[in-house]
């Protein structure tokens, strides 16, 4: 085998997928939705400081079924990152290096963001009816 055959570096052609590498790969993606969301909230607050018409038309886009799915998305990114960021929090003291932890910590973390999100969405919508 030559060596311009060989890849630079281990890669997706080399490693199967493993717990640690998707969550890894799920908080960045994450942090990038969490920017991208946080734009609709800057504008949905524009729009409320601009005035009763401004407000009425970003009410009904984030009203709309498509604001519902970006909220709910921008929801899940929120738990995926806050709770990868406290299982980030006991790696830093040293807890759950071990590869079976590490893999029990990350569906812990899928779990929680299911619950989370779910939980949230629920009570929203009995807090504040159909909308």
């Amino acid at each position: 085998m030559s060596a311009q055959n060989r890849p630079l570096s281990p890669h997706l052609q080399v490693w199967r997928p493993q717990m640690t590498m998707v969550i890894s790969f799920g908080h960045r993606a994450t942090g990038v939705a969490l920017a991208a969301g946080t734009l609709l909230l800057v504008y949905w607050l524009a729009a409320a400081a601009t005035g009763a018409e401004a407000y009425e038309t970003a009410s009904g886009l984030i009203g709309s079924w498509f604001g519902r799915l970006c909220l709910f998305g921008w929801t899940l990114a929120l738990f995926f990152h806050v709770c990868n960021g406290v299982r980030h929090l006991f790696w830093d003291v040293g807890m759950g290096y071990e590869l079976p932890d590490a893999d029990r910590s990350g569906w812990a973390v899928l779990a929680g963001t299911a619950i989370l999100t779910l939980v949230t969405w629920i009570a929203g919508y009995g807090f504040m009816g159909a909308y």
